[in-house]
């Protein structure tokens, strides 16, 4: 029997692996760690979000275990039905108290995953005006997460979309300026997950307040990274206002999974009325908000103060070593070190010539990345050692010297 869906799917995955694009999936054997196990080979890896090394940190793991056996494995319903447990509560009043000082009544809500959160967010913030009265100004480099979030909004409730360049702020205040919609909400990731660098959010919060606008900022990659103590952007950058929008992840620095929103406290109030990714989803394990509330405290201790001291002396190494030729390494002062390559196949064959001599850097490729700036995304864990990033970096010229001759 003829079926046209089978035929069209075999031929658009033949067309990806042409393109270089088609994606393969690795099985890894042991614990998320700077040295892992995929397949019957050990690693170095060079990319994971797991960025102060808690995804397998003996105290969480006791904690976790800890809320199974207080919780159980799941939480049966959402949280608006009889999911939401004490765990749950806890950990939201925890995650408030971190933004507290940047945001004037503060409170908090919790999603299963970050891509949940900015759908979450971003849908129901474009619905405290009516149709046609909302504009959204989305970051040219944020995350899939919200690309998707500000599309959904524009379909579902008319909301005028507007994307804007970091780097050209000048564009975006004569956009804010004539823009008479009632309700304007400025979107921006905090650390751009492909790039590194961070964005510049003490101008844009000038321009929030000068129009009259909200400002979300998604700090996957910040929270429990930058500030003294791993609250994130907003303490790291000393910005306080009551127009912020802050959404953070849980399995990224923290260690373990989900998601959360801080914001004031009519803001968050009216998201988890109007959220439907949170309204309709099953809560998130309980043991889990368990967990989180075990990796607060490290991040918050002198443990996490540690860990990111150490993990900024890998930083500043791996930018003092990475001269290449023909490589590009991309400014920036966080774990994520991106060193573009160009073209699909150079990216590919780097990547593969890498794996073979024992370390894990995939190469990220369009539609994640802008055409002609395939790059390898090489993320620093404070797990590593000098001799993890000096033998990476020593191999990346070994490699560069291979494709390009002698003169690298």
């Amino acid at each position: 029997m003829n079926n046209s869906a089978l035929v069209l799917a075999r031929h658009q995955l033949q067309q990806l692996q042409s393109d270089h694009l088609l994606r393969t999936l690795r099985v890894a054997k042991t614990a998320t760690a700077a040295h892992q196990t995929f397949g019957d080979k050990a690693y170095r890896a060079f990319c994971s979000n797991d960025y102060l090394g808690l995804a397998n940190d003996a105290l969480i793991n006791a904690a976790l275990i800890e809320g199974v056996q207080q919780y159980g494995s799941g939480s049966g319903a959402s949280h608006w039905v009889s999911g939401h447990s004490q765990a749950h509560e806890h950990l939201q009043s925890r995650l408030a108290r971190f933004q507290s000082e940047y945001i004037p009544e503060c409170t908090s809500l919790l999603f299963s995953t970050g891509f949940a959160a900015n759908l979450s967010v971003i849908t129901a913030l474009s619905q405290l005006s009516a149709p046609g009265e909302v504009s959204l100004y989305s970051a040219n480099l944020n995350h899939a997460s919200i690309i998707d979030g500000v599309r959904l909004a524009q379909k579902m409730f008319d909301v005028k979309l507007t994307r804007f360049d970091t780097n050209a702020l000048e564009a975006l205040k004569a956009q804010l300026a004539n823009d008479s919609r009632p309700l304007k909400i400025i979107i921006t990731d905090a650390v751009f997950s492909m790039d590194g660098h961070i964005a510049p959010l003490a101008e844009l919060l000038d321009l929030a307040t000068q129009f009259d606008a909200l400002l979300m900022v998604d700090d996957a990659h910040g929270f429990g990274v930058l500030g003294d103590k791993g609250h994130g952007v907003l303490s790291s950058l000393k910005l306080h206002s009551d127009r912020w929008v802050y959404v953070g992840t849980l399995g990224k620095a923290a260690g373990v999974s989900g998601a959360f929103v801080c914001a004031q406290k009519s803001l968050t109030q009216w998201i988890s009325q109007k959220a439907r990714p949170h309204i309709y989803s099953t809560a998130s394990p309980p043991a889990l908000a368990h967990a989180l509330c075990a990796s607060l405290d490290l991040i918050e201790g002198e443990r996490g103060q540690q860990k990111r001291r150490h993990l900024s002396h890998l930083i500043s190494l791996f930018k003092q070593k990475a001269v290449f030729e023909h490589f590009q390494l991309m400014p920036s002062d966080t774990p994520i070190q991106p060193l573009i390559l160009g073209s699909n196949e150079v990216a590919l064959s780097v990547s593969k010539a890498l794996d073979d001599l024992g370390f894990m850097v995939p190469a990220i490729r369009p539609p994640t990345v802008p055409l002609n700036t395939a790059r390898l995304r090489i993320t620093l864990c404070a797990e590593h050692d000098e001799t993890d990033v000096l033998a990476l970096v020593q191999t990346l010229r070994d490699i560069e010297s291979t494709l390009f001759g002698k003169s690298a």
